[in-house]
């Protein structure tokens, strides 16, 4: 195993491949794009809408730009399906503009890993939903999002 490897590795079950899940949500609720893109190899391929990037310095570049517009930025992933070294998520988040406008952001995306358990391809479609603040469901401090939180499925999301 080397310095860079992040278990669990594939190939999947249903329980690795939550906890794989669980750990890109921690991460990416911390807001640091360093600490997010040590997940993914040196040359990831990412598609995030209609953005296309190659590498971890497109990727730190891509979440510092993201988390300097997407203000208050909390998420939550659930497991969709996984096969073998490939994930499926789908996931929400809540945020809001310089504006003070609330979204919710709904998306589903598709992981391929490496053997050493990094992420080597990342596809993202997300909508963009305008939400009042009495709307917004996640309430958390900063940083992870707490064990007794509702899931998406217990929020009906």
């Amino acid at each position: 195993m080397t310095d860079s490897a992040r278990p669990p590795f594939p190939p999947f079950d249903a329980e690795s491949a939550a906890r794989k899940v669980r750990m890109a949500e921690d991460a990416w609720n911390s807001r640091d794009p360093q600490r997010v893109s040590l997940a993914y190899t040196p040359d990831c391929t990412w598609r995030n809408r209609a953005e296309f990037l190659q590498g971890r310095e497109a990727i730190v570049a891509f979440l510092t730009r993201k988390w300097n517009r997407e203000l208050d930025y909390r998420l939550i992933k659930e497991l969709w399906a996984t096969h073998g070294n490939r994930i499926a998520v789908r996931f929400a988040y809540e945020w809001h503009d310089d504006s003070g406008q609330w979204f919710r952001s709904y998306g589903n995306e598709n992981w391929e890993f490496d053997a050493q358990g990094l992420m080597a391809r990342r596809i993202a479609s997300i909508n963009d939903l305008p939400i009042r603040e009495a709307e917004r469901r996640y309430h958390w401090p900063h940083g992870r999002r707490p064990d007794d939180h509702p899931s998406l499925s217990d929020l009906g999301l």
